[in-house]
């Protein structure tokens, strides 16, 4: 596309034009958003009655319940990336855009967050008193979320590219994100653990954070790559 001159738009304003749109997509699709976010709050609210109202037990459980919780939630909501496009065919034009496709691919994930992840980090607090933690350690919780929801949603792009258009791609997603997400697992809910326990937690928040820039750094182009190997 060009504007009235006859110019292409400059790469910031197509990352946030592709931003946009899918985030309005999202706004005419609300089950997208909410499925995955009420599935991660009965998931954490059903936790206690099966273990009892113990508050050292709940204190132990919490940081790892949320984490598994909040990694299944954002696989729920992972093989819609790109499945819309590919069923209007927009798909294919974005394949063919003058615009970089990574580009494309991290605006559409960076919607993906904003509309999965970052409501999961919003209601978390709310969860997490349920569990009877402390207010920093709350905040140690929803920081590690914020980083650990921005790689989920770079890693799950790729698995969305590498699955797009294949029968019951969910499950295979799920297979191929899974292993990749692990180390953010277990980083996530030890450094919740570590924080509740009065111990030192900042060496996990900046493996998390390295984490994240590489996945951010390496992700688009990996599933920009897939996209057109899919596609051909």
């Amino acid at each position: 596309m060009t504007d009235a001159e006859g110019r292409l738009p400059g790469l910031a304003e197509a990352f946030v034009a592709t931003a946009r749109r899918d985030l309005l997509l999202a706004w005419k699709r609300p089950g997208d958003v909410l499925n995955p976010l009420f599935f991660f709050a009965m998931v954490v609210a059903l936790f206690p009655l099966a273990v009892g109202p113990s508050r050292e037990q709940l204190m132990f459980s919490g940081p790892g319940v949320l984490w598994v919780a909040a990694l299944l939630a954002t696989l729920l909501s992972l093989n819609s990336l790109f499945v819309s496009d590919l069923e209007d065919g927009s798909l294919e034009q974005l394949l063919v855009s003058p615009q970089p496709l990574p580009l494309t691919v991290l605006g559409k994930t960076v919607a993906h967050w904003l509309t999965s992840g970052v409501p999961l980090v919003a209601v978390s607090p709310l969860l997490a008193i349920t569990y009877q933690m402390p207010g920093n350690v709350i905040g140690v919780l929803m920081l590690t979320l914020i980083l650990g929801t921005i790689v989920l949603s770079l890693l799950g792009a790729i698995g969305a590219a590498l699955t797009v258009g294949l029968h019951r791609g969910t499950a295979l997603l799920s297979l191929l994100v899974l292993p990749l997400a692990m180390p953010v697992l277990i980083l996530g809910a030890n450094t919740v653990s570590l924080a509740a326990g009065e111990e030192l937690y900042t060496q996990g928040l900046w493996a998390l954070a390295a984490y994240a820039v590489g996945a951010l750094s390496l992700a688009p182009f990996a599933a920009a790559a897939a996209l057109r190997v899919t596609n051909e």
